[in-house]
């Protein structure tokens, strides 16, 4: 009679609980809540600006049980206003989702507030991209001038030796990553243009 636990080289031996545990609590799973546009603005700002995704955002804001009770023991007598909220559902991980849960439990602090008061700690990176984004747009500018002087030589490349000469080959070769690459920062720096209207007063709303 063959034992049943015995190593299967073809299956491999069993998870061990933890991880098995590890990897159903980063799942990912939809959680919906009552945000102020400033909270939502600024979610969406480091995102874009860091380059990261939204949930893992979330992650590192709320996984951290010690650091989302020392929020909730700070703000048991606030109270999360009710006017200008708007309905926002976001994708984090099942560990996030319940250690905020349980901490909103354990301090009897709405879900709500304990979001609002974790995404405040992102204010002070908000502010120094806010430093790195007007930084950018003269970049920017920087960067326009001096490929619009680059298309004024290919033009004049032209003129002089014709399109079938292989300096205008190579240099429109060039042109055209140029091209590309300012694009792409533009692309950037545009998408960056909400971190210019964003109010630190806004998520007190």
């Amino acid at each position: 009679m063959e034992n049943d636990d015995k190593y299967d080289e073809n299956v491999g031996s069993p998870l061990p609980r933890s991880l098995t545990s590890s990897l159903r609590g980063r799942q990912s799973v939809r959680a919906t809540f009552k945000l102020t546009e400033g909270c939502i603005d600024a979610i969406s700002i480091v995102a874009t600006h860091l380059g990261i995704k939204q949930k893992s955002l979330f992650d590192h804001l709320i996984e951290d049980m010690q650091s989302l009770s020392a929020i909730a023991r700070g703000i048991q007598n606030s109270k999360l206003q009710i006017q200008n909220r708007v309905q926002k559902t976001y994708v984090m991980s099942r560990k996030s989702l319940l250690s905020l849960e349980q901490v909103s439990k354990n301090y009897n602090a709405p879900r709500d507030t304990l979001v609002e008061f974790s995404v405040q700690r992102l204010l002070p990176i908000i502010a120094r991209e806010r430093e790195r984004h007007e930084k950018r747009k003269k970049i920017l500018a920087a960067i326009n001038t001096h490929f619009n002087q680059g298309v004024k030589i290919l033009h004049n490349i032209n003129e002089l030796l014709g399109k079938d000469d292989p300096i205008f080959d190579r240099f429109a070769t060039t042109m055209a990553v140029y091209q590309k690459s300012y694009e792409q920062i533009e692309s950037y720096i545009e998408k960056g243009k909400i971190i210019e209207e964003f109010e630190i007063e806004s998520m007190d709303e």
